[in-house]
């Protein structure tokens, strides 16, 4: 994707062809920082504080801390450490768990002089072709889009609503639910897409937006609880997320907030879908709500924002008064029933086992 007029990735190695170079998501919209990782314990700080953040994107940096551990210590034992110690980083997205997985499956039956170079090849490997999934969903999703342009008039806009960021910057290029999006902007489909501020960390407000305005994509801020309001008068013709993981019964865990709009989409007949590269769906749990772990984050990101002042440097203000106590659960599950369809990179599935299975059948 663009920012400005050059394309850009999220992740890319850096000239010495061992440490790794990231956009450090904290500072957008207001500055575009690069970061480089240099260690292992650069790359946990990095997924932990979220420099880096979205399920594939999460992944594709942990394959990369993999790397960077072989290029230090190629046993056996710094292998293992090293993935426990990524592992631990953030317990709701499987993406992380998936790509160690990979990386572990890669690397344990290689001779020590040769994992250094295998990391670095699978890394670079899991980065392609996480770009070659979101692309083929932007393609799937594309055609969603398509039928609901065709029963509008010529002049009128497909009304999108997303929520939080899936966007090119949770993963390594194109994104989950905004690929679609891109799709069909770039093919001349008049889309307009409601991005919503997605408190705590606001990144609908600070990051989606930002793509929007880098990719010339029309584009409307609202608050979260706005999204009903706009439902319940007609002004959205679907909406589209992504999702952190997804059980094999079709449940979505994502970003907090994202069942209350299932919930209005539901109850207003607005198609509900979710976009989803297959490395995120966890085939071992059934039940989202009982057994998806969900991440409990520092209140101060409650308790605070972050943005620009009016003398144009960043800053942050608390908005709670001294002594308030703050939750802060960062993301939720929503149901199987609520969702229309789960747009993957083989095909838009029921939200369903029978409709995983459909297009994963080598899952059965």
């Amino acid at each position: 994707m663009k920012v400005g007029a050059r394309h850009t990735r999220t992740i890319w190695l850096g000239v010495d062809q061992r440490s790794v170079e990231i956009i450090d998501q904290r500072w957008l919209p207001h500055e575009f920082r690069i970061a480089t990782l240099r260690s292992v314990d650069d790359v946990a700080i990095a997924i932990q504080d979220m420099w880096v953040r979205g399920a594939p994107l999460i992944g594709v940096t942990a394959a990369y801390g993999m790397a960077i551990a072989m290029s230090v210590d190629a046993s056996d034992e710094h292998l293992e450490s090293t993935w426990i110690k990524l592992h631990q980083t953030r317990p709701t997205a499987i993406n992380l768990k998936w790509a160690l997985d990979e990386m572990r499956r890669t690397l344990l039956p290689l001779p020590h002089a040769q994992r250094q170079v295998a990391a670095y090849t699978r890394a670079a490997e899991l980065a392609d072709e996480d770009v070659e999934l979101n692309r083929s969903m932007g393609r799937h999703g594309l055609a969603l889009i398509r039928e609901i342009a065709a029963r509008k008039k010529p002049d009128e806009r497909v009304n999108i609503l997303t929520h939080c960021n899936a966007g090119w910057l949770a993963t390594v290029d194109y994104g989950t639910a905004t690929a679609p999006i891109y799709a069909a902007h770039e093919v001349g489909i008049p889309v307009h897409v409601y991005v919503d501020e997605t408190r705590p960390r606001n990144q609908g407000a600070q990051l989606t937006a930002w793509e929007m305005v880098n990719h010339g994509v029309p584009h409307t801020l609202i608050v979260d609880n706005a999204g009903g309001h706009l439902m319940q008068h007609g002004q959205v013709d679907m909406v589209i997320v992504g999702t952190d993981r997804t059980t094999a019964n079709g449940d979505v865990c994502n970003k907090i907030g994202t069942y209350l709009k299932a919930l209005a989409a539901h109850d207003n007949a607005i198609p509900f879908y979710v976009a989803l590269p297959s490395p995120t769906i966890d085939w071992t749990v059934r039940d989202g709500i009982k057994e998806i772990p969900i991440e409990d984050r520092s209140s101060d990101e409650v308790t605070y924002v972050q943005g620009r002042n009016i003398d144009g440097g960043i800053t942050k203000v608390r908005i709670s008064p001294d002594g308030t106590s703050a939750a802060n659960p960062a993301f939720d599950v929503t149901p199987a029933r609520l969702i229309t369809g789960l747009i993957t990179e083989r095909g838009v599935a029921v939200a369903s086992p029978e409709g995983l299975l459909k297009l994963f059948p080598e899952r059965k």
